[in-house]
């Protein structure tokens, strides 16, 4: 059986965690679910790329641009391998999450959505897996369906057959930035399928800590961004069926994304870079692909054991420590969840945690997390959220309760 991970010897590889605050302690990073620290084999792989083999991709035939493409293309290989994805054709880089939603709602769901057609989404959805769709119910007058939730935080599916009934796309998050409800992909994509829809994931909060196999989640669309898997900024992934990806018109206009252009007319690259106009992010795939292979050294059964782990504790030391005067907002089954903690201290608001546990150097969330709809079906305006990734540890929960705790304080006095 492999060894479980040790937070605080994976916490060695990331540069920015081993700073000292000006007292001379620690910083406690907990806001992974918004952007992941970076270890030190991804910052050498772009800077690599920039001081030995940089160029174009695509274009040169000589050296460097033959080999800044080799470099693109194999980040291409990496991600499809990390994913499940039949073919590396299949992976598409984007500038993130957000833009892999909102091409595929203005190309395939403009080519295939009019008046009256139904896409399904659910309560935990992100904006990015909603404003896009609302746009479209404005300029074309299609209808959304939501699917709620359970006293426990999950996806009510319920009434699942009632929902996808007539649907043409039902697209939900994997796993929720906000409660770190674990959604049953495949359950709901097997519904979709058999009344006749497409399934699309939002991935985000999925992909950088547990195992990912498209295939196995029989989704049709599957999108994440690079800079919670251990990348930078600035990349991210929509994958598709490549039956799907043929089918649907191209997003952006110019440069790679042209196999011809003439003064009447033009004819569209084939797949991947039918939807790449452009000069890409080259540098950012590369880092990419080096936190994938970052993760991949670590092992992902084992990334999710010790985010299960953690969590627990963290669950049991919070609840111990404060009682019912914390809420964590969330599932209660460690199954069914993530590492993300949604917090709410009786009668201290969000952001006020925040800004004293900035002051005692621990790093959390305040907001509605980009899921207003959310929050409204919570009942509250926001929450402090801190989340748990590969390089924390016990110690940095305890970190998080004593910083509660001197909060308790500063506003009872």
């Amino acid at each position: 059986m492999d060894h479980p991970l040790d937070g605080t010897v994976v916490k060695k590889d990331f540069p920015l965690l081993g700073d000292l605050r000006p007292d001379g302690s620690p910083l406690v990073y907990l806001d992974s679910a918004s952007s992941a620290q970076k270890p030190q084999s991804v910052l050498d792989a772009m800077d690599d790329l920039y001081c030995t083999s940089y160029a174009n991709v695509h274009r040169g035939v000589y050296r460097l641009g033959v080999e800044a493409t080799d470099r693109y293309e194999g980040a291409r290989r990496t991600v499809a391998r990390f994913i499940g994805a039949p073919h590396e054709r299949e992976v598409i880089f984007t500038k993130n999450v957000t833009e892999a939603m909102n091409l595929v709602a203005r190309t395939w769901g403009a080519a295939n959505l009019g008046a009256g057609d139904v896409v399904v989404l659910s309560d935990m959805e992100h904006h990015a897996n909603i404003v896009p769709w609302l746009m479209l119910a404005e300029s074309v007058g299609i209808e959304l369906r939501w699917i709620g939730l359970t006293d426990d935080y999950q996806l009510d599916l319920s009434n699942l057959d009632q929902l996808v009934d007539g649907a043409k796309l039902v697209s939900v998050t994997a796993m929720s930035n906000v409660l770190g409800s674990i959604t049953d992909v495949r359950t709901i994509a097997d519904a979709a399928h058999s009344a006749g829809a497409l399934c699309m994931v939002d991935a985000a909060q999925w992909v950088p800590h547990l195992p990912t196999d498209v295939v196995a989640m029989d989704c049709d669309f599957l999108g994440f961004t690079g800079h919670k898997v251990l990348g930078p900024t600035g990349i991210g992934v929509l994958w598709a069926r490549s039956e799907i990806l043929d089918a649907m018109p191209a997003f952006l206009g110019g440069g790679e994304m042209i196999r011809d252009v003439r003064k009447d007319g033009w004819t569209v690259n084939e797949l991947p870079w039918k939807f790449e106009a452009g000069t890409p992010p080259i540098a950012e795939a590369v880092g990419l692909a080096a936190g994938i292979e970052y993760l991949e050294t670590l092992g992902m059964d084992r990334v999710r054991a010790h985010e299960v782990d953690l969590t627990a504790y963290a669950l049991d030391t919070l609840t111990a420590r404060f009682g019912d005067t914390l809420t964590i907002h969330g599932p209660s089954d460690l199954s069914a969840r993530g590492g993300v903690l949604s917090l709410a201290l009786d009668e201290v608001h969000p952001h006020d945690i925040s800004q004293v546990l900035d002051q005692h150097g621990v790093c959390v969330r305040a907001g509605h997390h980009c899921a207003k709809p959310l929050m409204r079906e919570l009942g509250v305006g926001a929450t402090a959220r801190a989340s748990l990734y590969v390089y924390n540890d016990r110690s940095d929960v305890d970190a998080l309760a004593d910083a509660l705790a001197a909060t308790v304080e500063f506003f009872t006095l």
